[in-house]
């Protein structure tokens, strides 16, 4: 504590602990002084775990932790712990699944009531300070865990113990007696397909996420099957939230997700892992339908992020808050004054009518833009040309840009997180690939080398940086993730350094985070700090597993080298997750999509050309405008061939100019040429 910060968090980087340093609340950061502390002192610990774009998060801040009474609770009768999640996945993975397991659901803010030991005995997610919404209010539950952690302490010991062992049975999953196959994924795609909104798009009901790896999987599904409804369900789904208010309109990003089932009202925080996997399925359903509209979509969400998260060295910031000025959604909001006053009459009406904008509003008298007419319904209702109507919209949108960069923005969270960081370079990095646009390649490029130079230390990759420290070990995710961008930049540039960073990261991953015993990948390395449970999540929810993304990497890397290290690593989580997978596919969305990589084997396309990829763009860039789900692409020049060529690439002649070879399942091709036959060659094989 300093004269300056009341609390422990004044010397913390994360911009979340630093948000709650001014508190009265005596908060300690995660750490054994903490628990110490409560040893000393025989008081339990109140964990309170949230991020700094969470808007409930905030809400609790101002009900309960500047109010100076529950305050005055809190630190007379805990020792409080503030985690920032992001920062500590680890911490918020394990007492996040003893919140479940306890109430049900999970969310944030997560208040979870610990011994000194580290061992949770109770727990919710957001407290009202007073009786609210069918919930205790937050003081009483405070008096109420303190009176019987000190007076009823036998009761507290049988919770413990039932909550811990319950948390170490939901990581003893057992490798399934059955085959894997094939067919799991097309029972996977038709039960998810059940959930479809036909109306508004998307699954199920409010509130609406983007699932991105339920989408993905359809898009495998209509390459597996031919059935066009799965495309219809991914174009849909994708056009309604991209007109929808979970888009940002003006600036381009998606917020994170829709509280209603139109995909209207969002919860208006930005998430760098929701847009960097939005841009890939964006770019895939461009290059399954050839609509370029899904391709306009993706540049533009990538123009947001370079123009809002891209540091000045390179690296990617994690988060945009959703409040400004203690307001959600102030900053985005229009009444239909203001947009006349900037816009004039005649654009004016035009823009209000297309985006939704009334004097009474459609979120809390104020309004959320969204698209509600197309642009020839728009034309003809204004007796405009098409391209006339789209110029007198796009001036508008640029002048309430504009305009809008006046207000004050919502918070950014300036951390730096390997994990999404890899995430957004493979999107990067494909949107090099389906469109060519060297400035691109020249993010990816840069974001790599600053994790290498900012985030490895000593041989040890570390998971987020903030005000030039880096700091936490790596977890499964950030190794992967990573690994994962390093083999897309490596066949977005043919660059053989990255496919051997990849290959360097994942037999780290071999060695440090395999289960040996029981299958698949813990989330911590072998050394990191222990916690009450070695966790290993498997479940995709709106970030891939660590185990999901590991599975694909040793996957793809088996089929660059043919290592049968890699393929038995890859078989082992798909083993084990197998029954899983089929019982609860929605849970296990993006690791069925190893799973259809696994059973259908990919074409490994290999292009060879004197004066390498530069000299193969005929056959390069329509390849990567084309849907194939499962492919490896290895381009190379034979009078200048890498040290380590993958076996499928071996002893190919070229004839004049580039020539390819489609490979499948340890035959290959005839050469071809032109990239009409290197295209029936592949739907031949499909």
């Amino acid at each position: 504590m300093s004269a300056r910060y009341p609390n422990r968090l004044g010397k913390e980087t994360s911009p979340y602990l630093l948000q709650h340093a001014l508190n009265p609340v005596d908060w300690h950061p995660w750490g054994p002084e903490a628990f110490a502390t409560a040893r000393r002192e025989s008081k339990p610990i109140l964990l309170s775990v949230g991020y700094s774009a969470c808007h409930w998060c905030h809400v609790m801040e101002r009900e309960s932790f500047e109010d100076e009474e529950t305050a005055r609770l809190m630190n007379e009768l805990f020792v409080n712990v503030k985690v920032d999640r992001e920062e500590r996945p680890d911490v918020d993975e394990v007492y996040m699944s003893c919140v479940q397991l306890l109430t049900g659901r999970g969310g944030w803010p997560m208040t979870v009531f610990l011994t000194p030991d580290g061992e949770p005995f109770y727990g919710g997610t957001y407290f009202p300070p007073e009786d609210r919404y069918g919930m205790p209010g937050f003081r009483k539950v405070l008096a109420g865990v303190a009176q019987t952690y000190r007076e009823r302490p036998d009761d507290v010991k049988n919770a413990v113990a039932r909550l811990t062992e319950a948390l170490r049975q939901t990581d003893r999953a057992k490798p399934s007696e059955r085959a894997l196959e094939g067919s799991v994924v097309d029972r996977a795609a038709d039960a998810l397909a059940a959930s479809y909104d036909r109306t508004n798009g998307g699954l199920g009901r409010a509130p609406k996420f983007p699932n991105v790896p339920v989408f993905s999987l359809f898009l495998r599904a209509l390459h597996r099957t031919g059935r066009v409804f799965f495309l219809q369900m991914t174009t849909h789904t994708l056009r309604k939230m991209a007109d929808g208010g979970i888009y940002d309109q003006l600036g381009g990003g998606f917020h994170r997700y829709s509280v209603d089932e139109r995909w209207l009202v969002p919860h208006f925080e930005k998430m760098l892992y929701d847009n960097a996997q939005l841009v890939r399925l964006y770019l895939d359903t461009y290059r399954a339908s050839q609509d370029p509209f899904f391709l306009a979509v993706a540049e533009d969400v990538l123009r947001y992020v370079r123009r809002e998260m891209l540091a000045p060295e390179g690296g990617f910031y994690s988060t945009q808050d959703a409040d400004s000025e203690g307001d959600e959604g102030k900053f985005f909001v229009w009444t239909k004054e203001e947009v006349m006053r900037l816009l004039g009459e005649e654009c004016g009406e035009i823009f209000c009518r297309v985006y939704d904008v009334t004097e009474e509003g459609n979120f809390e008298h104020r309004n959320i833009l969204h698209r509600t007419l197309a642009t020839e319904q728009a034309a003809r209702l204004f007796r405009k040309e098409p391209d006339e109507l789209e110029r007198i919209l796009a001036d508008g949108r640029s002048r309430l840009f504009a305009a809008r960069e006046e207000r004050v923005k919502p918070q950014r969270d300036e951390k730096i997180l390997v994990s999404w960081n890899g995430l957004m370079v493979s999107a990067f990095a494909d949107a090099y690939r389906a469109t060519g646009n060297p400035e691109y390649r020249d993010v990816a490029e840069r974001t790599i080398a600053f994790v290498e130079k900012h985030l490895w230390r000593d041989g040890r990759l570390l998971h987020s940086f903030k005000d030039g420290e880096a700091r936490v070990p790596a977890f499964l995710d950030d190794f992967t993730a990573l690994a994962l961008a390093y083999v897309d930049l490596f066949e977005a540039t043919f660059e053989s350094r990255y496919l051997e960073r990849a290959d360097e990261l994942a037999r780290i991953v071999l060695v440090r985070f395999a289960d040996r015993e029981g299958g698949g990948f813990f989330y911590t390395a072998e050394d990191h700090e222990r916690l009450i449970t070695r966790t290993k999540p498997a479940f995709d929810g709106s970030v891939p597993s660590g185990n999901s993304l590991a599975a694909q990497l040793f996957l793809r890397l088996h089929h660059l080298s043919e290592s049968p290290e890699y393929l038995q690593a890859a078989e082992g989580v798909l083993q084990l997750h197998r029954d899983a997978m089929e019982e609860n596919p929605f849970a296990f969305a993006n690791l069925l999509a190893a799973l259809d990589f696994w059973a259908r084997k990919p074409k490994e396309i290999v292009v060879v050309a004197r004066g390498g990829a530069p000299a193969a763009r005929e056959l390069l860039d329509p390849l990567a405008r084309h849907y194939v789900p499962n492919l490896v692409v290895y381009c190379y020049d034979p009078d200048a061939p890498p040290q380590n060529l993958p076996p499928f690439a071996r002893e190919k002649s070229v004839a004049d100019g580039a020539t390819a070879y489609v490979c499948h399942e340890f035959t290959c091709s005839p050469p071809v040429t032109a990239w009409s036959e290197l295209l029936s060659t592949i739907e031949a094989r499909r």
